[in-house]
């Protein structure tokens, strides 16, 4: 059976001119939102500092956080009070306490995994999230292709824990986000594809269309 899956822009910017402006584009189409936070640590650049992230009240916000340490944003991130925070499965510490005050918060949890990160060896952090990013771009860039090998994981995660939202982060555009939607996703973000073309609300309008046509693309 194929799910109902969700285009999700995402934004990630190190101006705060330019995140307010991705913000304010974003805005006119769509309310489920994914931010990305890098530390230039993790990853290798440097987004807006977390203290300077916002969103219009009105938004579901997904905060994706490409950080070493976590615990370290865990006060701003409980002010932030986003809908689903998703740290990296390969950080650099125990994710679990922070996933513990997220729940506490009434914030969804999520996991993601890097392409190297077989899901088998990440099963203790999927077993206690609500969400999996299968991550397939590159960490703190957008504009990369999609390494669609990575679909490999989805049945892999499902299989786990079925009722999990299952996302896909990295590459995906007009010409691949069909064959994403076929793959058992729940959510497939996108960055370049919207936040650098002309009229990012007729291309977001285009990758819903994509997704619900049936067949593979050619």
């Amino acid at each position: 059976m194929i799910r109902t899956v969700s285009i999700v822009p995402s934004i990630l910017s190190a101006d705060k001119e330019e995140y307010r402006m991705q913000v304010e584009r974003i805005n006119i189409f769509t309310r489920r939102v994914q931010i990305d936070v890098t530390d230039g640590v993790f990853a290798p650049s440097q987004t807006l500092d977390i203290t300077d992230v916002w969103w219009p009240k009105n938004w579901q916000a997904d905060l994706h956080l490409m950080v070493a340490q976590p615990s370290l944003y865990l006060d701003t991130i409980l002010k932030l009070n986003p809908s689903l925070c998703i740290l990296h499965a390969e950080a650099s510490e125990n994710l679990f306490p922070v996933f513990d005050s997220l729940k506490s918060a009434g914030i969804k949890t999520g996991v993601a995994l890097l392409p190297s990160t077989y899901p088998g060896n990440a099963k203790a952090y999927i077993d206690v999230v609500d969400h999996v990013l299968i991550f397939a771009g590159q960490l703190g860039a957008q504009g990369g292709q999609a390494d669609l090998m990575q679909m490999e994981k989805i049945p892999l995660v499902r299989n786990m824990k079925p009722e999990l939202e299952i996302g896909w982060d990295g590459g995906a555009n007009v010409s691949n986000v069909r064959a994403l939607a076929h793959a058992d996703l729940d959510v497939i973000n996108v960055g370049s594809a919207i936040s650098m073309s002309p009229n990012p609300a007729e291309t977001f309008q285009e990758l819903v269309a994509e997704i619900d046509k049936n067949g593979v693309a050619l």
